[in-house]
């Protein structure tokens, strides 16, 4: 297989993880800016490029927007088991059958088969849910991270005004935790809400998110 073939073939993966690091560094470099700024405002010495990105406040503000982004995907992969949306590309149709219901332990095996279904048992009741584990997995990652980093940034401004730092596990417990992931999480479900509902009435063509254009309002999937 040719390199031009493989990077086709993996384009989209390729192409979103390739913004993925061009807005992360824009990130980093524009946060350090800011958080020096805010340093010289206070009267404080400015810190290094690494050693910002070591902060408290480099971190919180990465994790509290990664954890909101897990729980998006996961909370959306496993909503879609159960609930439907009559005329939406992203749900399915409904009072049908879709390949997604299959059993897999009732399918014909090939070489080709994940092994996970060839193996049965524990592994196939893991694999069968991997997608959203995977999701909820990176979810309880992040909110730990975003717990412990936002722990630190919370304490160096408590130490600014002459109070106590806290710890992680107190910080969870903090208005200033919720205040920061709640405002994460109703963003990244009222854009899911909009999606769901605009593939009933809009199209774009080309793309496997929207049904055909032609396609009558009331088809789902």
């Amino acid at each position: 297989m040719t390199f031009a073939r493989w990077l086709r073939e993996h384009s989209l993966f390729t192409v979103t993880f390739a913004l993925f690091v061009v807005f992360f560094a824009g990130m980093a470099v524009s946060g350090f800016a800011v958080y020096n700024d805010d340093q010289l405002e206070h009267g404080l010495a400015p810190i290094g490029f690494f050693a910002y990105l070591g902060s408290g406040a480099f971190g919180e503000a990465v994790f509290e927007n990664w954890e909101s982004e897990f729980l998006q995907m996961g909370a959306y992969v496993v909503l879609t088991i159960f609930l439907i949306q009559k005329g939406s590309s992203e749900s399915k149709p409904p009072g049908e059958r879709v390949p997604q219901d299959d059993d897999p332990r009732e399918a014909k095996v090939g070489p080709k088969t994940p092994w996970p279904v060839r193996r049965g048992g524990f592994w196939l009741v893991v694999y069968e849910n991997s997608l959203a584990i995977l999701f909820f997995v990176l979810f309880g990652a992040s909110v730990l991270l975003h717990a412990a980093t936002g722990a630190a940034a919370y304490s160096e401004d408590r130490a600014a005004h002459g109070l106590p730092p806290v710890g992680m596990w107190e910080y969870l417990g903090t208005s200033q935790f919720w205040f920061e992931s709640m405002q994460n999480w109703q963003s990244e479900f009222l854009a899911v809400a909009a999606l769901v509902l605009a593939s009933v009435y809009l199209r774009q063509r080309g793309s496997p998110e929207s049904k055909p254009v032609a396609a009558p309002h009331g088809e789902t999937g």
